[in-house]
């Protein structure tokens, strides 16, 4: 097999058509997708009834690369073939040796490494060997602008829509964790009436906890559009229900729609499809609060509030001494982006 480093959905699509490779190795700071990956290979290869003999999980910290060569070259037992799926493998000590099991494969053999918050370094013979035989993958953490579409292609493999203000409010309250993303999406899945196809901002409201009016996407929008009112109602609100308050969130969520709104003045055209395709976002978001901040805020404005976004990251952390309460520090912010 040539050398080669795939996406997740090439990987997903060959291991399901049983196109399975002799090694995989699932690297990167992305915990989805390698335990998907990991478990979507283990099903392709092994019924539940094969498993007993057939399958081998074995952690990083407790084995080494003689032991998992040993294991690889047993034969199945009542079927044809086997796995060996190493866990944490970022926490073995080498794998140097590995590249010899390599060159004289057990070909019913399927060896799986997981290895996560990190990377290997490529410039290892036994990491060139397996690129040469087998499979790597890294899974990269999605940016902020990745994390709609993820939601929205999600539920679309379900059949089931999801409203954009749904979209905009699990990513704005859960973040890029796609773990604790996609358990969320799954209670919305189970709590969807038989009758009804589409997830709305009621039902997020409902199962999550977070109010669909009051909430770091509804801020943006009140800042947007330089409603006064209507963002120190949402600072009151988390002032009174701090349970629903992170200053990390709300500072990145804040932070990043700020970048975009100083991304979209340099759009070589101001069309809203023009300035989504510029930003990487959609053209719902830009109608809905891109384009009203790019005409309520000057450049300069944005790159102050930028600015003291990040001091008021640092005073959130401590820095200088900074003990004043997060609620506070966001208020003080708000009024700062405000006038």
């Amino acid at each position: 097999m040539a050398a080669r480093t795939v996406t997740y959905e090439e990987i997903l699509r060959d291991v399901r058509a049983q196109k399975i490779a002799p090694i995989y190795y699932l690297m990167g700071e992305e915990d989805y997708y390698i335990d998907r990956l990991s478990d979507a290979i283990v099903d392709a290869v092994l019924s539940k009834d094969e498993r007993d003999f057939n399958l081998d999980v074995v952690y990083g910290a407790e084995t080494n690369v003689d032991k998992v060569i040993e294991l690889a070259h047993a034969y199945p037992m009542m079927a044809e073939r086997r796995v060996v799926l190493v866990r944490e493998a970022q926490a073995m000590r080498t794998l140097d040796g590995l590249e010899a099991y390599l060159a004289h494969l057990t070909p019913s053999t399927v060896l799986v490494f997981c290895h996560k918050h990190g990377k290997l370094d490529m410039r290892k013979a036994s990491a060139k060997a397996i690129q040469q035989v087998g499979v790597v993958f890294e899974s990269r953490k999605l940016f902020d602008n990745q994390l709609p579409p993820f939601i929205a292609q999600y539920f679309r493999q379900q059949g089931v829509d999801i409203e954009p203000r749904a979209v905009q409010m699990l990513a704005g309250h859960v973040g890029a964790d796609l773990s604790r993303l996609t358990t969320e999406m799954d209670k919305l899945l189970l709590a969807l009436p038989k009758d009804n196809r589409v997830v709305g901002a009621d039902l997020v409201e409902e199962q999550t906890g977070m109010s669909k009016d009051f909430n770091d996407f509804e801020l943006m929008a009140a800042l947007a559009a330089r409603n006064v009112y209507r963002a120190n109602q949402i600072v009151k609100y988390y002032q009174g229900n701090p349970r629903s308050f992170s200053i990390v969130r709300t500072l990145t969520n804040l932070f990043t729609f700020f970048s975009d709104v100083m991304l979209a003045y340099y759009a070589p055209d101001r069309t809203d499809a023009s300035i989504a395709a510029w930003i990487g976002k959609s053209e719902w978001k830009v109608r809905q609060d891109v384009g009203p901040a790019r005409r309520n805020y000057s450049g300069v404005k944005v790159m102050q509030i930028l600015g003291e976004i990040r001091k008021t990251d640092a005073w959130s952390k401590g820095v200088e001494g900074c003990r004043t309460p997060h609620e506070e520090l966001l208020q003080d912010l708000i009024y700062f982006i405000l006038h």
